[in-house]
Parts: C-alpha cells; structure tokens; sequence
C-alpha cells in the first residue's frame, strides 16, 4: 500500500505512524506553572539527539490550535525534567496522559511523590529511577499544519539524577533492574524482550 501523505487523512497518518515507528521511549515530562502548580504527562514523540552536549527532544501535538499545559509552562520559564517510565510507575503515567485543568497536580492525582530539583524548577517524580533535569534551548512550531499541529523542544541536560540499583561498573545501565517501558500504538506498550548484539563495523 502506498499513501501520498498530502491526500491522505491525519487521523490515518497518526494511526500508521505511531503504529509502525515502534517502539517509543517515553518521556515523562514534569513542568511548573507560574503559580507553583506541577504537571506532569507522558510525551512519546520523544529522544536523546545528542550527548556533545547532552540534549534531548518531546514533540507536543497541539489539538485545536490549543497548546497543552506542559508546553505554555515551558515556554513561560524554559524549565522542565524528563522522568523515565518503569514497569513500576507505568499505571501512574497513565494517569497522568488524561486531560485534566491547568489546576490539577497531576502528581497529586496520580498518587506521585514530587522532590526538589538541583538545577530547574520543576519537581521530579521519585518514584523514577532516572530523572534529566533539562534547559530549553530551541523550540519550533511545524508548518503547515492542518488540525494544531506540533511544537518541538529541545532542552539541554543540566543535571542527571541515576538510581544506584540501575548502575553497574563503567556507568554502564542494568536492564535487568532498570525495566524501561516504551510505547506502541493505541493503548500498547511493551518491555524489553530478547536482547541480542552485532558489533558495529
């Protein structure tokens, strides 16, 4: 089958490339809003694109021409923390992926415990086990867009925060302990599964 992307419906375009750019890590991106109030909400449209220096990208789908509160806040204050999803907490971000008002604290309203950042603002989730406390530096709204569109933002990595039960020798990361969720389509997410290596040329 061939789609010509300019003919063909974006609920069909969302449908097939979220079904097919598998798997997706997610980013679990807490923020803070000019009043104090924390959000927090999953970002699969999401990955490192640098290490020199460390960097990292969320996209942001904006529905209505509207943009989601995790985005005002970060254009506000240039401020935000990617939480990684565990096996462990991956209830609780789903709870946090439901639109609910700017007023809600959505580590309130999924029973999450907020600690302080070293370098940003906004809170990180402790029930994580990996935290990238990050600084914007580039934002970019897409052109063209039929029904929002997306915004992307860069963020550069001030602070890492890596639980000692994950880390083994070298700094390299236990999977085994670690349990990374990533994100499918629909309502799919999946686990690690095999693990298997080719050495690179």
């Amino acid at each position: 089958m061939q789609y010509n992307t300019q003919e063909t419906d974006p609920s069909v375009l969302y449908k097939l490339l979220t079904g097919t750019i598998i798997p997706r890590p997610i980013g679990w991106i807490s923020t803070i809003d000019a009043n104090g109030i924390n959000n927090l909400a999953p970002f699969s449209y999401f990955n490192m694109v640098s290490s020199d220096p460390p960097c990292l990208l969320f996209s942001t789908r904006r529905e209505n021409d509207t943009n989601k509160d995790t985005l005002n806040n970060v254009l506000q204050n240039g401020q935000f923390v990617v939480n990684m999803v565990t096996e462990n907490v991956v209830e609780q971000m789903n709870l946090t992926s439901e639109s609910v008002s700017a007023e809600i604290d959505e580590f309130q309203l999924a029973n999450l415990t907020p600690i302080d950042s070293v370098s940003v603002l906004p809170k990180r989730v402790k029930e994580s086990l990996v935290h990238f406390e990050c600084e914007m530096i580039h934002h970019y709204f897409i052109d063209n867009a039929t029904k929002g569109g997306a915004c992307v933002v860069i963020g550069k990595i001030i602070t890492m925060h890596i639980d000692d039960s994950i880390l083994m020798e070298n700094n390299r990361i236990n999977l085994e302990t670690y349990t990374p969720i990533a994100r499918l389509a629909g309502s799919n997410y999946g686990k690690l599964g095999e693990i298997f290596s080719i050495k690179r040329k």
